[in-house]
């Protein structure tokens, strides 16, 4: 769905990650600070049951009834078992069928998703001080080296590390202490999952032994044992997002890079176009997330934009800066880089649905309980900044 201004020009639409009636950002503030569609999940029901078409149709009457759409779904969570292979995945494809074709009939028709195994997005601070008072999401890749190694205690993991690392690595364990390994483990593995019906969740008693047998089920599996696992699923369901209309729209994988034993396979240039290439059906698609890709130094957001516009369902519209030793910060929306992936956008693609994201703690958003980088009023800003930037590409013509 697009939007036109008074000058006929095709604007992105404005979208807003909201989860749920549970959120404590309410649609009645979305309304009002001129969010034009949702972006949700049935987050109640549990990985790997149907979505009836009653429970869609009741979530997005209540979206309408705010006159706005429910745009995009973030996300209907793929299996672990499906990503690994497991033997109950064909089961559990379909029932991930027949949740889309509920969706299809719903008239929902874009849909979100990642194919991470384990762990979702990662962050080892979630609240790093700016300059300014505002505070961001940060990746520390020493601290998350010595979760890996010390906290999670995983067989080999110092091979997976350069000798600089381990050096940081060592000189944190001389002045770790308990409090600072369990704000590792809530940051890593509770805080950023759970509510996004990640494996982990808050009410654990342990979530280290829980995620240690998570990992165990990837033993064996490789990447291009994971590609096989992601082309197999996609295959199964072409067919139902064919009938129906669907895109689906596989989130990059952050950060873009193998973590803790796991293969990624959505992070760059190359990973791209294999996915794409092995499922080349129009409604296979992807979720442009400037912020995950941007992450590696190696990436050209910008290039990336450029070349994979046309084959992009749904945007991320966040940025990262890198940072000597593997660490990376989120950035401002108003990073260069994010301008023009905007401008490329608005020119190749210009019925997108976007969103902001990861945006900065800011003006009280800290004691609010917000989801960890879902503030409000940072993201309130974000979106601020990201509509002027396109009025000004539109004025600029």
């Amino acid at each position: 769905m697009f939007f036109i201004n008074n000058q006929n020009t095709v604007n992105m639409e404005k979208t807003w990650r909201w989860f749920g009636p549970n959120d404590k950002i309410t649609l009645d503030m979305l309304r009002q600070i001129g969010v034009e569609g949702i972006v949700t999940a049935l987050h109640h029901i549990p990985n790997g049951e149907v979505w009836s078409l009653e429970e869609i149709n009741k979530m997005k009457q209540l979206i309408e009834s705010y006159g706005m759409r429910w745009s995009v779904v973030e996300s209907l969570p793929v299996s672990e078992s499906i990503k690994y292979g497991g033997p109950d995945r064909d089961e559990l494809i379909e029932r991930y069928k027949e949740s889309l074709a509920n969706l299809g009939r719903a008239g929902v028709k874009s849909v979100c998703y990642n194919f991470m195994p384990v762990l979702d997005w990662a962050r080892t601070d979630l609240d790093y001080p700016n300059g300014d008072g505002t505070s961001n999401l940060y990746f520390n890749m020493g601290e998350f080296a010595y979760f890996d190694i010390y906290i999670l205690g995983r067989e080999g993991a110092e091979k997976d590390y350069d000798e600089d690392t381990l050096k940081r690595v060592a000189e944190l364990r001389a002045t770790m202490t308990p409090e600072g390994e369990q704000r590792l483990i809530e940051n890593i593995i509770v805080k950023t999952q759970g509510f996004v019906s990640g494996n982990i969740s808050e009410n654990d008693k342990n979530p280290v032994e829980k995620f240690r047998d998570l990992l165990k089920l990837y033993d064996g599996i490789d990447a291009t044992q994971l590609r096989e696992n992601m082309a197999y699923f996609l295959k199964a369901i072409m067919p139902v997002c064919e009938e129906w209309g669907i895109n689906m729209c596989v989130h990059p994988d952050d950060p873009p890079r193998p973590i803790l034993g796991l293969p990624r396979i959505v992070t760059c240039d190359a990973d791209i176009k294999a996915f794409l290439d092995a499922v080349p059906n129009p409604h296979n698609g992807l979720t442009f997330c400037a912020g995950s890709l941007s992450a590696s130094p190696d990436n050209d957001v910008v290039e990336l934009a450029r070349k994979y516009a046309d084959r992009t369902h749904f945007a991320h519209l966040r940025i990262c800066k890198t940072l000597p030793g593997g660490d990376f910060k989120e950035s401002t929306h108003l990073d260069p880089r994010l301008i023009e992936v905007v401008r490329i956008f608005q020119e190749k693609n210009p019925d997108v649905p976007m969103r902001v994201d990861h945006a900065e703690l800011m003006l009280g958003d800290g004691d609010k309980g917000y989801n960890a980088g879902y503030s409000f009023h940072g993201r309130m800003r974000a979106l601020a900044q990201i509509e002027g930037v396109m009025a000004a590409l539109r004025a600029s013509k």
